[in-house]
């Protein structure tokens, strides 16, 4: 076979990356298979649209932790940090200031406390374990603290929009003068997961700040040496993870309708498997969007089918651990190689 034949079949065949990313699809598929035969309500119209809301707080996390470890770190305060930013935002609501300038402050919040991950990390070069380890308890003190402990309520319906709205939801009057929902909508943290999907994968493929991520995570010193700013880009990295945490943060207590500073606790660990599971690498300078976001719907339908089956919590948090070590493993074979 010749060369230019040789580089032509060559170019058709799939890479590591999209083969981790096509396995990743199929397991999402052998999932729902699976539930559906557990459940006869797992296909309704009213837990899929379940599932898409769970979904948007982890694929949002997962957005930013992906990031973060392509450039081979890790955040694990993004949990705590979603909760700090809706008790910001409930606190300036209560204060009288209305709710979405103060949900933009709360997901500001978010992206401060990022900034200082990424300050800390690149200036006093400290690893990122640490640092975001830190991070996450400071950041749950200092909800906590701002609160009491206690929940924040009574922050008016518009509070509640964000995580409960839908798009195109049709509702009509039956002839008792009860409103009947014909379609529910399509939730809005849904639209906002996919527009945040899209700008994050449009920011990683397209721009330059996503080409020096991959480089700083492939080998920081030879992105330094070709002019790459790391420390600029890693800062950037951590901000994004925190101001998406933020947003996160916002559209899960916007569904509560109500701040509780308790609220996050292990979400990290769903963030990071879910970016595992999608492809990205821990070594860094390997991961995707999208497959980020098929990580996020295999977590979001594997707690929502056992939920439905029945499952205890506690048996979900096995399952949930031994999926995450089982993605790692799987990593480091495919590093090996």
């Amino acid at each position: 076979m010749s060369d230019d034949a040789q580089k032509s079949r060559l170019k058709f065949l799939p890479t590591g990356s999209s083969l981790h990313k096509l396995s990743a699809l199929l397991t999402l598929a052998l999932l729902i298979v699976v539930f559906s035969f557990t459940s006869s309500a797992f296909f309704s119209v009213n837990n899929g649209l379940t599932v898409l809301l769970q979904t948007s707080v982890i694929g949002l996390l997962a957005i930013g932790m992906t990031m973060v470890i392509i450039t081979g770190g890790i955040d694990l305060s993004v949990g705590s940090v979603l909760a700090l930013a809706g008790v910001v935002a409930g606190l300036l609501i209560k204060a009288g200031l209305p709710v979405f300038p103060a949900m933009v402050l709360g997901t500001f919040a978010g992206a401060i406390c990022g900034f200082v991950n990424g300050l800390v990390v690149t200036k006093m070069r400290i690893t990122p374990f640490v640092t975001t380890l830190g991070m996450m308890l400071v950041a749950r003190g200092i909800a906590l603290q701002l609160t009491g402990a206690a929940p924040i309520s009574r922050l008016g319906e518009a509070f509640g929009t964000l995580g409960n709205g839908s798009f195109f939801r049709v509702v009509e009057m039956q002839a008792n003068g009860f409103p009947k929902v014909v379609f529910p909508g399509i939730p809005y943290p849904a639209v906002l997961l996919l527009i945040m999907a899209l700008l994050g994968a449009f920011l990683l493929k397209k721009r330059q700040i996503g080409r020096h991520i991959f480089s700083v995570g492939s080998s920081e010193e030879a992105a330094r040496l070709s002019g790459v700013n790391v420390d600029r880009t890693k800062i950037w990295a951590y901000t994004a993870s925190g101001g998406l945490a933020g947003l996160a943060g916002m559209v899960l207590m916007s569904r509560l309708v109500t701040v509780q500073p308790n609220e996050g606790v292990m979400y990290e660990l769903d963030a990071i498997a879910a970016s595992v599971i999608g492809g990205a690498s821990l070594m860094g300078g390997v991961g995707s969007i999208s497959g980020s976001m098929i990580g996020a719907f295999i977590i979001g339908v594997l707690r929502n089918g056992l939920n439905m089956a029945g499952t205890s919590a506690f048996i979900q948090m096995i399952i949930i651990g031994v999926v995450v070590i089982g993605a790692v493993y799987i990593d480091q074979i495919r590093n090996r190689n």
